[in-house]
């Protein structure tokens, strides 16, 4: 058994897309122009060195005693079994300190090669929906840009940004510790809060991080980007503006026919009401460059999952981004969450979502609605299922599937989920996109 494995290893090494075989080429070309001409100075000496007592052991050591095509076979072989073990061997010792225990280099080299020719996808959203979704994109490509919204107030990430005049580093933190590599310890220490400490109480170690990084870095988009780099995250994590916004919105509260307008992203959800709309103060913030980019180069454009009217549409109310989504001619999907959110979407149908969806951006802006089809499971009180909606009868917009996360009923399967939008995608441009 470990020499079949060991023999799969090796012959990984042959697959197509690792780009090793051009540079193997070249090793052997070289070593078999060495040995030609190493062969041709050992028989020069040998047909005009005097008699000497080690001519015949060179003879004997050249295997003149077997036929040509015998010997030949031998080198050969022994040849290639050197080569093998020797280039497996300078792998072992010059990548495995860069490799996680219990790792192949071949497989690491190939899953990094795959990932590195995926399509360019652009998620856009916020919360635990978004981190959710990258976890399970990450396995298919590396060109991978989070857009989250920075109209954040509440917490940490609102103390931050009243006390030290940043950006809320609160949803890129989450979007980081989901695309790195070593995730589960990574999110173990970016989520961990202090406690009891003064000055540091109720503060995540990853919102204290980005925001020393950004002292550190004169900017907050370079710190995010070198947060990313630390971390070796697979794809990138982009503000949609980075400029200092505010989420307003106007809601009918229970058993009321009056509105309230209600100033600031953490508030909204505590007043318990109806949203009717949210805008952005000021209104006329630019987007963030790169992130128009990537939606222009974009192959898929995923909105949600998340927060409705606290992390996705944020984004989508910068004017300028939401005029690349218009333009962009990647495929477009809006993933429907699984269950209400209190306070933002109660008895909300999937309809109901991309309604909201819809009011705030223009219709048609999205070509396909992804949406759970599973319910077997138990939600937490005050908590409801999201249904399909009659609404959508005969719409072909809508795609279902069961996305259900097992263990967290109220939020997607990362896997599940993942490929899922990838089956979408290559059903529309082919496996080789």
């Amino acid at each position: 058994m470990k020499f079949k494995e060991n023999l799969r290893q090796l012959l990984l090494w042959l697959s197509p897309g690792l780009g090793v075989k051009r540079w193997l080429t070249f090793v052997l070309a070289g070593i078999t122009l060495f040995a030609v001409g190493l062969a041709y100075l050992l028989l020069d000496i040998y047909r005009t060195a005097p008699e000497t007592w080690w001519l015949p052991s060179l003879s004997y050591l050249a295997l003149r005693f077997l036929p040509r095509p015998i010997r030949i076979l031998i080198f050969a072989s022994i040849g290639v079994g050197l080569v093998s073990f020797g280039i497996w061997g300078l792998n072992r010792a010059l990548l495995r300190p860069f490799l996680r225990p219990g790792k192949q280099v071949v497989d690491e080299l190939s899953k990094y090669r795959r990932q590195g020719q995926g399509p360019r996808i652009v998620v856009i959203g916020g919360g635990h929906g978004l981190s959710t979704l990258l976890r399970g994109l990450k396995a298919y490509t590396r060109n991978l840009t989070a857009v989250v919204t920075v109209a954040d107030d509440g917490g940490s990430s609102g103390k931050l940004r009243e006390s030290m005049g940043i950006l809320p580093p609160g949803d890129i933190r989450n979007c980081l510790a989901a695309l790195s590599n070593d995730e589960t310890m990574m999110t173990q220490l970016f989520q961990y809060r202090f406690s009891g400490a003064d000055g540091l109480d109720g503060h995540s170690f990853g919102n204290l991080f980005i925001s020393a990084l950004s002292n550190i870095t004169g900017s907050f988009e370079e710190a995010v980007a070198e947060s990313g780099r630390v971390l070796s995250v697979h794809g990138r994590v982009l503000p949609s503006t980075l400029h200092n916004v505010k989420l307003v919105a106007d809601m009918t509260l229970p058993h009321s026919a009056y509105e309230v307008r209600v100033e600031g992203e953490s508030r909204i959800p505590e007043f318990a009401g109806k949203v009717r709309r949210v805008w952005l103060e000021p209104d006329n913030a630019p987007a963030f460059p790169p992130v128009i980019q990537a939606i222009l180069a974009a192959d898929v454009i995923v909105i949600g999952p998340g927060s409705l009217y606290t992390s996705i549409l944020p984004n989508l109310l910068v004017a300028d981004l939401l005029s690349a989504v218009e333009a962009s001619r990647a495929l477009k999907l809006f993933v429907c969450n699984i269950a209400s959110q209190a306070g933002e979407t109660d008895s909300y149908s999937c309809y109901d979502h991309l309604a909201a969806l819809e009011a705030h951006t223009g219709k048609n802006l999205v070509e396909l609605v992804i949406a759970n089809d599973c319910q077997e499971a138990i939600l937490p009180k005050n908590t409801n299922w999201t249904e399909i909606g009659d609404e959508f009868s005969g719409d072909r917009r809508l795609y279902t599937a069961d996305l259900l996360d097992r263990e967290h009923p109220w939020r997607h399967d990362a896997q599940q989920l993942a490929q899922t939008i990838m089956d979408l995608y290559y059903e529309r441009t082919g496996p080789m996109g």
